[in-house]
Order: C-alpha cells, then sequence, then structure tokens
C-alpha cells in the first residue's frame, strides 16, 4: 500500500493511525508513505520508522505563478509515475494535501487501485481535483460526500477515532496534575502549538475563573508556555501546561474547550466528551467552523467564534454545562453518536477488499 498525504497533522496522523492499524494485524503488508519533502511529514513520518519518499509538489492554489505551479505539477507527476511503477502497490489512498495529486494521478495512469480520505465536512481543494479519478472516498462527515460521485462515496469515519476502542476511563490522571478527580474537569486547548490570539485572551478570562469549584487544565502550546507561566499561577484548581496527551486527558475530563481541527473533532466525537468549540479563523475554507457547525446541528457540541471569545461568554458557556449533568449526558451521547469507532477496521477491510485481497 502506498499512503500519500501532508502539509498539517490534520491529513498525516489519520493516515498514521490506519497504517498502524494495519501492520498490527497483517505483518507482511509493506508500506510506503509519500509527502512534501518539505513539510512536517518529512520529519514525524521518518521518525515512527516508515519508509518516507519526498518530493517537491505545487501549491496549485498559489495564485502567485499558476504557470510555475502547473509546471512543478506536471514535473513532480513524472516523478510519481517512476515512483509508483517501482513499488508496485495493490492499492494508493490519499489523505489529503496537495502533494497527493501527482501520486494519485500517477496511480491512476498506471491502472492502480485509489481512494481518498476527506476528513472535513467541506472537501479540500486537492480532494475535490481527485475525487473524478479516483476509485472511492471515504469521508467522515456525511455533508462532505456532496462534493463528490455519489457512487463513489462511503461514510467510514477517521481512524483515529478508533483509538477509543482501547480507551479505559481513569479519573486519576486528573490527580497526576495535581488537582482533585472528584470535582467536575475542564480541559482548555487549542492544539500542540496553542494560539497565541487564544493565550491573550485567556490570561484575563483564567483570571476570572482561577477560584471557580471545577478545575481547569489550560494547555499554552509548546511555543507560548514560558511568557503565559510567568504571567498568572497554578492554584488548587489550576494547571497551565506546556503540553498534554490530549486524548487520555480529555476522555477523562468533564468538558473540553478547544479549536475544531479534524483530527480533535473527531476523537471527541468517539470518546464522547461534551465540548465548547472556538473554532480557528485562520484556517483555509473555515473548516474548523462548518466541522463544529456539524457537529453543533447534532447537539455534540457548541461554538464560541474567537472574536467573542471574552470572560462574560466563555464562562456562561461553560457554567451552563458543567453545572447540568443532563446537558452533559444529551451532549456526550450526540456526540458518540456521530462518531465511527470501528473506522481504521472498515476502511482497512474497504482496502483488502479493493486490492483483491
Amino acid at each position: 500500500m502506498l499512503v500519500t498525504t501532508g502539509g498539517t497533522g490534520g491529513h498525516i496522523y489519520p493516515a498514521v493511525a490506519l497504517v498502524n492499524y494495519m501492520l498490527k494485524n497483517d505483518k507482511d503488508l509493506e508500506v510506503a508513505f509519500i509527502g512534501n519533502s518539505d513539510r512536517m511529514e518529512n520529519t514525524i513520518i521518518p521518525k515512527m520508522g516508515y519508509n518516507f519518499i519526498g518530493i517537491e509538489a505545487a501549491r496549485f492554489n498559489d495564485n502567485g505563478n499558476k504557470l510555475k505551479a502547473l509546471k512543478l505539477l506536471y514535473s513532480s507527476y513524472q516523478k510519481c509515475l517512476t515512483i509508483v511503477k517501482n513499488f508496485a502497490p495493490d492499492v494508493v489512498i490519499g489523505f489529503g494535501g496537495y502533494v497527493t495529486v501527482p501520486v494519485l494521478m500517477a496511480a491512476k495512469k498506471l491502472g492502480i487501485k485509489t481512494i481518498i480520505h476527506e476528513q472535513n465536512s467541506i472537501a479540500g481543494m486537492a480532494n475535490r481535483a481527485l475525487g473524478h479519478f479516483v476509485n472511492k472516498v471515504i469521508t467522515v462527515y456525511p455533508e462532505a460526500g456532496q462534493a463528490f460521485p455519489s457512487r463513489k462515496v462511503v461514510n467510514l469515519g477517521n481512524p483515529r477515532e478508533s483509538a477509543a476502542l482501547d480507551f479505559n476511563k481513569d479519573r486519576e490522571i486528573i490527580r497526576d496534575y495535581g488537582l482533585d478527580p472528584a470535582r467536575k474537569t475542564i480541559l482548555i486547548v487549542m492544539g500542540s502549538l496553542g494560539s497565541q490570539s487564544v493565550n491573550d485572551r485567556m490570561l484575563k478570562i483564567l483570571s476570572d475563573m482561577r477560584r471557580k469549584p471545577y478545575n481547569i487544565i489550560y494547555v499554552t502550546g509548546r511555543n507560548n508556555y514560558s511568557e503565559f507561566a510567568s504571567k498568572i499561577e497554578d492554584t488548587d484548581t489550576l494547571k497551565i501546561l506546556p503540553y498534554i496527551d490530549q486524548f487520555n486527558v480529555a476522555g477523562n475530563c468533564d468538558l473540553v474547550v478547544s479549536r475544531g481541527g479534524a483530527t480533535s473533532a473527531c476523537e471527541y466525537m468517539a470518546l464522547g466528551v461534551p465540548s465548547i468549540i472556538v473554532p480557528s479563523p485562520y484556517v483555509p475554507n473555515n473548516h474548523q467552523f462548518l466541522n463544529a457547525k456539524s457537529m453543533l446541528d447534532n447537539g455534540a457540541c457548541r461554538i464560541l467564534e474567537e472574536k467573542d471569545l471574552n470572560s462574560l461568554n466563555l464562562i456562561a458557556e461553560i457554567e451552563d454545562l458543567i453545572n447540568d449533568d443532563i446537558k452533559l449526558r444529551q451532549m456526550s451521547a450526540a456526540a458518540k453518536a456521530m462518531s465511527h469507532v470501528n473506522a481504521a477496521d472498515d476502511i482497512s477491510k474497504l482496502i483488502y477488499e479493493m486490492a483483491g485481497k
């Protein structure tokens, strides 16, 4: 199997989760990754021990020099023809990002079965371009299927959701952070790198929340921790951290306040964690807001836009939920109803079926 993905963690980590699952169950499976030679996958994937091939790929949505982008796209396509032919995979699967375009087009040219995976509720540009050529399109949100020929679409979910199958709830993890696990606990996290714009707002908000009768774990992101922590001290209900194991901590919290990235949103759904989503206004196509809107429409989250993020609004949203166990249970059930905890297995079955295995 040849896997192509890149550009963001939202594209990379679902691909890795699927490969991890498949290799766990099939020791004879041979896998290689293709991604950008100058993006995060070029570091992350080789460190995991996988065979990684880096290529220079065109940002074909670059309005600055479209002719140059087209020339680079053609050049990378020619290279991919050689790479794909030499590797001779049974199936090629793309997880998004412009680097996937030349890889999947080469596979199509060589008559190899092709699949794309769309993590967001609104399909990205690369996947929209490829949808007409590939054999199958896997979606997480049913709305995403509208961008593709209906005969190709299967709604199987995000492989990251399947981690919930092995998750064991243990509230003692809250004690590891110096907090009382008997209290309700809220996790506030804006991704591994954090958000400077949110951190600026959260200094005032956390100052107003630090004596509330519930625990708060606030994750600043690695880049912002030292400066942030110098301005506000921990209390017996407030813990400031640079980074956490988000999946395991979130699963043991009563409520999460978070960005709405595709992977995080799917993890919250699979874990059944009630959430208040603060969508990043800086991502392409407003993906995070649209992902959260799908969850909101199903009763799985609340939305608080960054422009409205202040003490009054956030505390009101939190306390409307954290003090109402019925609302928390209803939101948890709605989140789980949207999830696909068997996604990794279902997707792997589709791949083997397409490969004739």
